[in-house]
């Protein structure tokens, strides 16, 4: 079936932050009706003005009545109660497709509206989102997870297809690892390369961005193809004195700031290292255990 011969779908949503704009932008542009959203915040009107422009801003009530689809965008402790209160006050109702994109939770947590007769669908993006329209073409290089039952799960699938995105199928109780693996690598890793930025303007770099760009590209070029063979630096190699010398620095910068945050981040990470290192065959148990120790 090709998109012209899909079924076209009245969506709502509840909540026009980041992901919540983009992803009703996109199905936008793939020819469903955006019948409503919800914005309170200054920031959330600009950006249902500017990605939504000329969708009537309604109540969630207001919207869950009207929509076929309503896709919940609220932050994840308030999906429930939301969900909750909407099916207490009878807005929900059968065959409603009903549906959020949190990573931490499946369908469990849209269980109020499912016992009404809902349908639900947990879709969750592999993406940082911006709010913007540059988000829309990210969007084609992602993948989106699907948490649904086995009935409707073609139905997720097939909006994802839409957003121009791939699925992937995740079961309900993989949802919280999913989502620990996804938070690990693109959350900590952004930390991981302010503290780095940090480090380098204490070093005297007046443009730490330049001095990372191509070896951070590179390393995650790397991992991307080869996983963990991609692994080098001091810690691979067992280079026990270069370690030390980096704890030292670490330790004045730490003491300079009164903040010990990036070296212990340093730390913990450099054990994460070393155990891969022995476990690949890159160093031996001495050096390990040498590296172990100058950790602690």
């Amino acid at each position: 079936m090709n998109q012209g011969d899909a079924p076209r779908l009245g969506i709502g949503i509840i909540g026009c932050g980041r992901v919540g704009a983009t992803i009703g932008a996109a199905w936008r542009q793939a020819g469903h009706a955006i019948i409503g959203v919800s914005a309170t915040s200054e920031a959330s009107l600009e950006r249902a003005e500017e990605m939504l422009h000329g969708v009537p801003v309604l109540d969630p009530d207001e919207i869950t009545e009207r929509a076929e689809l309503v896709l919940i965008a609220v932050p994840d402790d308030e999906i429930a109660p939301l969900v909750t209160g909407l099916a207490n006050l009878g807005h929900i109702h059968a065959g409603q497709i009903l549906m959020h994109c949190s990573g931490r939770y499946g369908t469990d947590v849209l269980e109020a509206g499912t016992s009404l007769g809902a349908l639900p669908i947990a879709l969750h993006p592999s993406l940082t989102f911006t709010g913007t329209e540059v988000d829309l073409s990210r969007l084609r290089q992602a993948t989106i997870a699907v948490t649904a039952p086995a009935p409707i799960r073609p139905v997720g699938e097939a909006l994802v297809v839409e957003l121009g995105a791939e699925p992937i199928d995740i079961a309900e109780a993989d949802r919280p690892l999913y989502h620990a693996a996804i938070t690990h690598a693109s959350n900590h890793s952004i930390t991981i390369l302010a503290e780095a930025m940090e480090l380098l303007s204490e070093a005297g770099v007046a443009d730490p961005s330049a001095v990372l760009h191509a070896l951070v590209d590179a390393s995650v070029a790397n991992t991307m193809q080869n996983g963990p063979k991609a692994l080098t630096g001091p810690i691979s190699r067992g280079d026990v004195g270069t370690v030390e010398a980096h704890l030292v620095a670490l330790s004045e910068f730490s003491l300079s700031r009164s903040n010990p945050s990036v070296r212990n981040s340093y730390i913990a990470l450099a054990r994460s290292t070393a155990a891969k290192a022995l476990a690949m065959g890159r160093i031996t148990e001495a050096q390990a255990q040498q590296i172990l120790t100058a950790l602690d």
